[in-house]
């Protein structure tokens, strides 16, 4: 396991490519989603690892990227560290998905990467427009998995903010233990079942996940802001992107991923039937085939 320095904060990232290829090929970097972890993308970078050096990382206060009270990431003994800065105080750390696409930035210079393919998803498909937008020497082709804009609605966003500070709060560790906790967790989520073991990650990742950057991101990616700069941010896009949206997704409706498509044309759409909110997992031959067809298919 390896860690790396970002903004005086480890990160966990992980590389999956084939040994007697490694260096030869583009890389692609997965950017994951609210309170899960890379652990979700590595089936999908498995399958394109003979194309391309793929690049896993958790993006702090996630997965393997924990924060401490004082706001630093402690990783064991085992675990390689690159890269000493000053570490942050709690109160210096911030949320906003700007931050985020900043991070991944200085994740990519401190690997010594140039330029990447991107595969970000949900909230990460948010920080992805983001870097996509403010660095937009840095990317080849990006692929958004369920992403899109939504209107604001004062009182619909009140009570999912309220109802998503009490998830977040009450999140006892036992829960993991219970049976079929994890099938009930992930259930708004999928339109298909997933195997036990990707389900109950799913829920580990959730159970752990740091309260501040949990809480904070529900903020700034489900706000009034981000309904407004969205669309502005889709609009600006340079780079070369597919959004891949599923058809039964109640997160982020494919209308969503239509409606954000619609607006540049250097955007492209595709829904994949009979799949929620995760159709690389759902259906990855499906994901797999709209994604490759996406990448050999110049602009």
């Amino acid at each position: 396991m390896s860690y790396i320095s970002v903004r005086g904060l480890e990160h966990y990232y992980e590389w999956i490519r084939q040994p007697e290829t490694s260096g030869n090929k583009p890389v692609m970097v997965f950017v994951h989603g609210w309170c899960g972890s890379a652990k979700y993308w590595e089936s999908t970078a498995k399958a394109l690892a003979d194309k391309f050096d793929c690049l896993l990382y958790d993006m702090r206060g996630f997965g393997r990227s924990l924060l401490t009270a004082a706001g630093k990431s402690t990783p064991s003994e085992s675990q390689t560290i690159l890269q000493t800065e000053p570490s942050p105080t709690k109160a210096e750390i911030t949320y906003a998905l700007e931050d985020y696409a900043a991070d991944l930035a200085v994740l990519l210079d401190a690997l010594e990467v140039e330029r990447v393919y991107i595969n970000a998803h949900s909230m990460g498909a948010s920080i992805a427009t983001f870097f996509l937008n403010l660095y937009p020497q840095r990317a080849e082709k990006a692929i958004l998995t369920c992403s899109g804009i939504f209107e604001y609605d004062e009182k619909l966003f009140a009570a999912f903010h309220k109802f998503g500070g009490y998830v977040v709060k009450f999140r006892p560790r036992w829960l993991g233990q219970i049976p079929f906790a994890d099938k009930m967790f992930m259930k708004r989520f999928l339109y298909r079942p997933l195997p036990a073991e990707v389900s109950q990650a799913f829920l580990a990742d959730f159970l752990v996940a740091d309260y501040e950057a949990a809480l904070n991101t529900i903020f700034t990616s489900v706000s009034q802001t981000a309904a407004q700069v969205m669309p502005q941010e889709f609009k600006k896009l340079t780079v070369p992107t597919l959004i891949v949206a599923g058809e039964r997704d109640r997160i982020i409706p494919a209308a969503m991923g239509r409606e954000a498509a619609a607006l540049n044309e250097k955007v492209d759409f595709v829904e994949i039937p009979h799949t929620g909110h995760f159709p690389m997992l759902e259906d990855a031959p499906t994901y797999l085939k709209c994604v490759q067809e996406f990448l050999e298919v110049s602009h």
